[in-house]
């Protein structure tokens, strides 16, 4: 048994797993992640795990889906050989008197693979079973797909290093048999001292079976490291292939056969990168990270003089005129003087007016929309709740609504159903309470972000699109708002002037799109109408000299060309989660940019309470009552998902990461006093109704981001009918039927 044992531990693969532990540990960073991301612990409130479980493929999850995954999988895998290969044949000399020492080494090489693979199907069958509500056939289909893909890349890759070895072979043969040849080439140089060898004793060869490692002390150092430079430049040209696919299609998504799942683009990713990783190790040795800083510091150089400009731009807008507006607290100023904000308060007042002359009553309800962010969570929870009160409410909802605003999902799918009704209200024969306008809102949006992160971002950030005479960079912004836009059959896609017209005669609510500028908190509000009297409290109107805590996008960029931005891009900035998606750069001295309206106002009623608060006399003297519906993706219970302390860990990351856990609840803390605030001195009966998305299990619900699951999906729509909901809805009908003349 003891010796047992022993062979073991100096068997080929059990010392090449050490050794993977011992030297060179960032390349098991890769690992790491991946593996952490399918037990659902890394960006798990993201959805990243669904994005390697449920690969998604032409709009589906399918059999392609999988089986581009798996080769995907096969090219990381492969580039984990290769670049460890390099890295540490040396200390396995017997490989070099081999035939085929590449094939040996990843047979060697493939127990850490092996366990994750084994892992991930495991993980991906219980993931599909509860959570894609997937049958057996399918799940089994999805593992055979990736198996299949993953077999198919490994069997690619063993056949070219074969017809390398065989050139090899050809080449090195003739200079092995003849020892005057192998003497002239060989026994002049400096022989090498051997410093990296280990021990090994048995190993598996290339079919499958357990051989002893041979005596190779005889053979010379330099004739070893002949052979395996040989192998390793054959080695370089496979990664070189990954790197070259990756640009191709980066070049190449536009047509949405090359729209990767993303799972497979992050895989090709970690593949480039560990073969970059290793590269710099093996060549630069010690240099490698003096190398990668000045290679940074050359990037930020290149950055700094305009020569590169990764920056993501709000595709519409003028950035070739560098008549730049100020960006100060006198330019900011200027915009909302005593002057300007009475005259677009009187231009209000007439889409005001025109709001009362499409209402069936003197003194009508009116009513707030207010949407919550959340990613697609948000996007199909508001979608179906619209659709089913404006049914409710036979189609009062949607005319006695004033006005709309929120953040990130929730804007989503509140757009896009004024589009629809916008439709309507023009003749066109929609079915507003048609469900396949939730499916289409909730359609997922993470795949093309993530591709265009790997394929555009990074390794092809030159390809260029117009919209109207100005020309943007592709990227994952343009790849989000592509994706929103073909979810919606393009019915987003329009720019903000072609919106006008029908919100000045209220033939449909009016929209402001919020998002938050980075470098001092302030709101960017977008409109298709002036908002001066909006860039600062009420009770400031009046004082030229008062600090403006908010924005008017037209305004500031009026020399810009602002009404021809795009409206996906409004709605993208509303939605510009970190990371996820980039923050919108905008023309402005100094240069600002603008990410999530969720920041500061994730629920949209700052916006509401200011508007109401500005026009008070006008709501008091014209309406009945007023209405803040209010949509949300949580609860307004603030028990939810206490932040509990259950490790070491989290007392020392607590202190940081607090505040974020709770910022939600901190906004609804302020929004409460807001609203009581506003409820005292507004004379009128004003009533704000919550309508939640409560999870049919507390830790089970539906993740924040731009992928759903199956049922994720059928949880947010199912949620609508909670008790909760249903009383509120209730009272919503109650008033508007009261209130009816």
């Amino acid at each position: 048994m003891k010796q047992l044992l022993k062979d073991i531990y100096y068997s080929f693969p059990v010392q090449l797993f050490i050794l993977h532990f011992r030297k060179y540990q960032i390349l098991l960073l890769f690992w790491f992640v991946l593996t952490s991301t399918i037990n659902s612990n890394f960006m798990k409130n993201y959805g990243a795990d669904a994005l390697f479980f449920s690969p998604e493929y032409l709009g589906s999850v399918n059999f392609l889906g999988a089986l581009i995954t798996g080769v995907a999988l096969g090219v990381f895998v492969m580039s984990w050989n290769v670049t460890t290969f390099i890295l540490h044949s040396k200390r396995f000399k017997f490989l070099a008197t081999t035939t085929h020492p590449f094939l040996k080494y990843c047979i060697n090489n493939a127990l850490l693979p092996l366990l994750f693979i084994f892992f991930y199907f495991v993980k991906l069958y219980r993931f599909n079973d509860y959570r894609e509500l997937m049958g057996t056939g399918e799940i089994l289909s999805c593992i055979a797909g990736i198996l299949f893909g993953f077999i198919l890349l490994l069997a690619i890759s063993l056949a070219y290093f074969f017809g390398a070895g065989k050139t090899i072979q050809r080449r090195m043969v003739p200079i092995i048999i003849n020892p005057e040849l192998f003497n002239k080439k060989f026994s002049a140089r400096h022989q090498p001292v051997d410093e990296f060898g280990l021990k090994v004793g048995i190993f598996f060869s290339g079919k499958f079976r357990i051989r002893q490692v041979r005596n190779v002390s005889h053979y010379r150092q330099d004739f070893i490291d002949s052979i395996f430079k040989r192998h390793h430049i054959a080695a370089i040209g496979s990664i070189l292939l990954a790197f070259v696919f990756l640009v191709a299609v980066g070049f190449l998504l536009e047509n949405r056969y090359f729209e990767m799942p993303a799972a497979a683009s992050i895989l090709i990713f970690f593949a480039v990168m560990t073969a970059v990783i290793g590269s710099l190790s093996y060549f630069l040795a010690s240099w490698s990270l003096p190398a990668a800083i000045i290679l940074l510091l050359f990037i930020n150089y290149l950055y700094q003089k305009e020569i590169i400009d990764p920056r993501n731009k709000a595709y519409g807008i003028d950035y070739v005129n560098k008549n730049d507006p100020e960006y100060n607290k006198e330019a900011l100023q200027a915009l909302c003087t005593t002057e300007k904000i009475e005259a677009d308060k009187a231009n209000m007042t007439k889409i005001l007016e025109n709001w009362k002359a499409r209402q069936s009553s003197e003194k009508p309800v009116m009513i707030f929309i207010n949407v919550s962010g959340g990613g697609l969570r948000s996007a199909a929870f508001v979608m179906n709740a619209l659709q089913k009160l404006d049914s409710i409410t036979q189609g009062k909802l949607m005319q006695q609504t004033f006005l709309i605003s929120g953040a990130s999902g929730g804007m989503l799918a509140a757009s896009y159903y004024r589009e629809l009704y916008r439709l309507k209200q023009n003749g066109q024969p929609v079915n507003l309470t048609d469900e396949r306008f939730t499916d289409h809102i909730a359609g997922d949006l993470l795949n093309p972000v993530f591709t265009s992160m790997i394929a555009r971002d990074i390794f092809a950030p030159t390809q260029k699109f117009r919209v109207g005479e100005f020309k943007y960079v592709k990227d994952r912004g343009y790849a989000f708002e592509k994706k929103l836009s073909d979810n919606t059959n393009g019915l987003l896609n329009k720019q903000l002037k072609d919106l006008a017209a029908d919100e000045v005669n209220a033939r449909v609510p009016l929209i402001i799109f919020n998002s938050v500028i980075k470098s001092d908190g302030r709101k960017m509000m977008i409109s298709t109408q002036p908002l001066s009297f909006m860039m600062k409290p009420a009770f400031l109107s009046a004082d030229n000299n008062a600090n403006p805590d908010a924005v008017d996008f037209a305004s500031l960029f009026r020399n810009k060309q602002p009404m021809n931005m795009r409206m996906l891009t409004a709605l993208r900035m509303n939605a510009t989660f970190p990371y996820v998606l980039p923050n919108v750069w905008l023309p402005s001295k100094p240069v600002i940019d603008v990410m999530d309206a969720g920041l500061r106002d994730n629920y949209g009623q700052e916006t509401t309470l200011r508007f109401i608060d500005t026009f008070d006399d006008w709501i008091k003297a014209n309406t009945r009552a007023v209405i803040i519906l209010q949509l949300r993706d949580r609860l307004n219970d603030n028990w939810q998902q206490p932040y509990l302390t259950s490790s070491v860990a989290d007392m020392i990351v607590t202190p940081a990461t607090m505040l974020q856990h709770n910022w939600f609840k901190l906004q609804d803390y302020f929004q409460t006093d807001q609203f009581s605030y506003l409820l005292k001195q507004h004379d009128s009966s004003m009533v704000r109704i919550p309508i939640m998305y409560k999870p049919e299990k507390a830790d089970k619900g539906a993740v924040l981001n731009f992928h759903l699951t199956a049922r994720e999906k059928r949880d947010v729509k199912e949620s609508f009918n909670g008790t909760v909901n249903i009383n509120a809805v209730n009272e919503l009908t109650r008033i508007l039927n009261s209130m009816a003349e």
